[in-house]
């Protein structure tokens, strides 16, 4: 059986991501508090009926792009050699993902400011991220930890490093990549778990 995606599976995605560049390019422009799921559908060329069937709100597209990113983080964890210990396969699985991924930083910059700007979209991004802590966590799980460390603590140890980057990387406007920044929160968050 094959892996790739059929016609039908393909063309959603492509308009999940229609919905989601539409998302983010209203809410940069006009500001996501005047950003309507009606100007959001109209721009991606669907009706509003079709957007409900992708997403429940605006701030679901917009934050679409932090979910593909942490489910694709989930998938390269579980996919690193067997006896890998767990930090390492996170980091390998980060490095991978740096060079796989084809959101563009720029993008997760954007969606990163709009979220500390936004409580309702912060609010959003955080449940979003609950979920997918839980399916690291068990990721994690499968993998030899550091002493009596817990899957969920070097989850949300990783995590939580990951966060701090993105604020870093939006305070100082840019000025390191982020994959400098995350590089660096990681080596300090890494001491207990490395």
């Amino acid at each position: 059986m094959s892996s790739t995606p059929g016609l039908r599976e393909r063309k959603k995605e492509e308009t999940r991501q229609a919905v989601h560049q539409a998302a983010l390019r209203l809410a940069i422009e006009h500001g996501l508090d005047n950003v309507t799921v009606e100007a959001i559908a109209d721009a991606a060329n669907i009706s509003r009926r079709t957007f409900s069937n992708y997403f429940d709100g605006k701030e679901d597209a917009l934050l679409y792009g932090d979910e593909q990113r942490l489910g694709t983080l989930v998938r390269r964890v579980r996919e690193q050699p067997a006896g890998r210990p767990a930090w390492r396969a996170l980091r390998e699985a980060l490095a991978g993902l740096y060079g796989e991924v084809e959101t563009s930083d720029r993008e997760l910059h954007l969606r990163a400011r709009l979220a500390m700007r936004h409580p309702s979209l912060l609010a959003r991004q955080l449940a979003s991220r609950v979920r997918l802590e839980q399916e690291l966590s068990l990721a994690v799980a499968e993998r030899e930890q550091p002493g009596d460390a817990a899957p969920e603590l070097v989850t949300a140890a990783f995590l939580a490093a990951l966060r701090i980057a993105v604020q870093w990387w939006c305070a100082e406007a840019e000025t390191r990549t982020l994959r400098e920044l995350t590089d660096t929160a990681l080596d300090q968050m890494a001491l207990p778990f490395a």
